[in-house]
């Protein structure tokens, strides 16, 4: 019977949901897991990933379920995992060392995407402020978190002469602002398989109720404050059939050249938002999205009509050895 061990980011003491989610996601690869007649034993990873990982190595699983997210809710660790599981050799599920390191980096990302001609937003660091343009919108984002961690509503703005006080402070190994697309956000989940990769139903992100200068964006409180008006009023739907066919058509184009530029595997999820023109754009990489039961990854597999114990055999079967 083989043997597999879950690694996760441990939850700090007083952790919030954002840290809390990955548990959720825990007990639903075990669940199916077991389901799979796998063994299962379970493992959380904390600032003494070294050891741990190499204690796990002397345990000899024969595959690991990789949910590490962050290290002391930091992303700019989490590529470490997947170097270590390739140091002692360790097959391990979702996307590569290379992958996790390039997409966890935005600017990198949007740099490699840029060169390789998939539309993107332009981006800065916050000292090429020079560079923006009065009256033109702009969004500032952290460089490595995910979960929407460090975004807010005043995150966007728009740009005015003297307004150099808006990213006063912020340094550019841990910041970046970009263009806004101030426009229709989706999300396109992708799922390996026998035959490459499957984009699977797109799913738009609506902002209902929202007000005219109240910038529709997925921030911290849509993701992970329940009771805000952001989470109520941030809503994912499926536009099926109603889609646009040549949108339909460029944003699955636009999710399959991220795969294959990044060399993804397993599973993942690219954000895109377009403009008024349906021009698609894409914002984010989400390597091993987040995988919990009500999360956008698994909606979209309900939606292909996967049920998830298949679309847990396509990932496990797309392992890196």
């Amino acid at each position: 019977m083989r043997r597999c061990c879950i690694i996760y980011n441990e939850p700090r003491e007083g952790a919030f949901a954002d840290e809390l989610d990955v548990l959720d996601q825990v007990a639903y690869i075990e669940q199916h897991l077991i389901e799979l007649g796998i063994t299962v034993f379970r493992k959380g990873i904390t600032n003494r990933f070294m050891d741990e990982i190499a204690a796990l190595a002397a345990e000899k699983p024969d595959f690991i379920y990789n949910l590490v997210e962050s290290i002391n809710n930091k992303g700019e660790l989490n590529y470490f995992i997947p170097a270590l599981l390739n140091m002692y050799s360790i097959p391990y599920s979702g996307n590569p060392l290379e992958a996790m390191f390039i997409t966890s980096n935005k600017t990198l990302a949007s740099k490699a995407m840029s060169n390789a001609g998939i539309n993107n937003p332009a981006c800065y660091l916050p000292s090429q402020i020079n560079l923006l343009k009065p009256g033109r919108k702009y969004i500032v984002k952290p460089i490595w978190e995910d979960g929407s961690l460090g975004i807010t509503s005043e995150s966007v703005f728009e740009y005015k002469p003297g307004f150099d006080e808006k990213i006063k402070g912020l340094d550019d190994a841990h910041w970046f602002i970009e263009d806004f697309i101030d426009g229709r956000e989706f999300n396109i989940s992708v799922l390996a398989g026998e035959n490459g990769p499957e984009v699977l139903p797109p799913a738009e992100i609506a902002f209902v109720n929202f007000a005219e200068n109240q910038p529709k964006i997925v921030d911290f409180k849509a993701k992970w404050e329940m009771d805000s008006f952001e989470f109520v009023n941030t809503v994912r739907e499926f536009p099926g059939k109603s889609l646009n066919k040549k949108l339909e058509k460029d944003l699955k184009e636009s999710a399959i050249a991220c795969w294959n530029l990044f060399g993804l595997k397993g599973y993942a999820r690219v954000d895109v938002r377009t403009d008024s023109s349906d021009n698609v754009f894409v914002i984010e990489i989400n390597a091993n999205p987040c995988i919990s039961p009500d999360g956008g990854f698994v909606a979209a597999t309900k939606e292909a009509g996967y049920p998830f114990i298949e679309v847990l055999q396509r990932i496990i079967g797309d392992l890196n050895k």
